[in-house]
């Protein structure tokens, strides 16, 4: 192969790698992420709670976003028509005081790597009604601190990207398949424009958290449109129902872990209006490895049990008596008394009476000996 050939070789390789890096990520966990065309951002940490008290559902979501966009737009599908608010952001801090881990001590007697004497070795941490045919209508639009706030129906996704792309909320054309289902189930439509607060700054960090409230006959998470993912997605869900809740499936991942299930007790604040008449917290972790294999939106259920979880951090120590390690006390004991026990024997053996030797008997005279004739 010739020089020329070669370069040639490894300049389409970097123009590809180029595309994949600027490729934008158009879906999160809660909707569609769409950027600026050419642009690129990425959801690299979704956060949602989810409150249902048998009528009623509310969505308290916060993105944290990466990328270089300057504006980007959201869609998510709902049930029924919502209400959209900002949210407070100190509710989020407040869940994770109210399901910290509880740290334990557990005691080991000997020595682990990093205690004497083997600290020389490093350690490794680590419902409204359906609108007529393909008719699209604007039922509110808002202005929330950084956010453009429209609220659609549609019944034909072809005109819902239409109404988009001509105020501004960009559609990739394959995203008009994925909400086909939604569309045939005449589901609403909240789509929200997001722009920095600053001139050219870009899209960076944690976003302002949006309330959503909506009526419910069963809780549902919208996660049918992160299908569209080009990158491995992961959720983190706060359920806040009567009794502890589970998802239904496991909708094309692995099953969604439980981090944390109890009552709260009472609470000031923001989430002390999401707990009033829901007091029991159920908080989810899961991750998509592949996205494509989305099936569908997360429903939830009531759990067979209130069974409590937490996680619990375990703080080992080494066993020790008045500051002195056990297994230090115990070896330097047990060397004792096996010295004293030696040393007992050999005093012992040493005071025992020698018993006299034997008498020595003379031997007996000799016969005198025969005449010789």
């Amino acid at each position: 192969m010739t020089r020329a050939r070669i370069v040639s070789l490894l300049l389409a390789l970097l123009g590809i790698q180029l595309t994949w890096f600027i490729a934008p990520a158009y879906a999160c966990g809660c909707g569609a992420m769409v950027p600026d065309p050419a642009a690129r951002i990425a959801v690299s940490d979704e956060r949602s709670v989810l409150r249902w008290d048998g009528r009623r559902e509310d969505i308290v979501m916060r993105l944290t976003v990466d990328g270089d966009a300057h504006h980007a737009a959201w869609i998510m599908p709902v049930p029924h028509r919502a209400t959209v608010r900002l949210g407070d952001p100190a509710v989020f801090g407040q869940l994770a005081h109210a399901m910290a881990p509880v740290h334990r001590t557990r005691y080991h007697f000997w020595p682990h790597d990093g205690e004497w004497p083997f600290d020389g070795h490093d350690e490794v941490g680590d419902a409204a009604p359906p609108p007529a045919a393909g008719a699209v209508s604007v039922v509110g639009r808002q202005r929330l601190g950084p956010f453009d706030v429209a609220r659609l129906t549609a019944t034909d996704p072809a005109a819902l990207g239409d109404w988009l792309h001509a105020h501004g909320f960009a559609l990739p054309a394959r995203l008009r398949t994925a909400l086909r289902p939604y569309v045939d189930r005449h589901w609403e439509y909240v789509a929200v424009r997001l722009a920095p607060d600053t001139s050219g700054a870009t899209l960076h960090g944690a976003l302002d958290p949006l309330h959503l409230t909506f009526a419910a006959d069963r809780p549902v998470y919208p996660m049918r449109l992160s299908r569209l993912a080009r990158l491995p997605q992961s959720l983190g869900l706060y359920v806040l129902a009567a009794h502890r809740m589970e998802t239904r499936t496991a909708i094309g991942g692995p099953p969604p872990e439980v981090v944390f299930a109890g009552r709260l007790g009472t609470h000031d604040g923001a989430l002390g209006e999401l707990v009033s008449g829901t007091p029991y917290l159920t908080a989810f972790t899961q991750r998509f490895p592949d996205p494509r294999r989305i099936s569908g939106d997360h429903e939830l259920r009531r759990a067979a049990a209130d069974t409590p979880v937490q996680q619990v951090i375990y703080d080992d120590e080494l066993r020790r008596i008045a500051g002195i390690p056990a297994w230090l006390l115990t070896t330097a004991g047990g060397l004792l008394v096996g010295v004293a026990a030696v040393a007992a024997v050999v005093v012992r053996r040493s005071r025992r009476p020698v018993p006299p030797p034997p008498p020595v008997q003379p031997p007996p005279p000799l016969s005198p000996s025969a005449p010789v004739g």
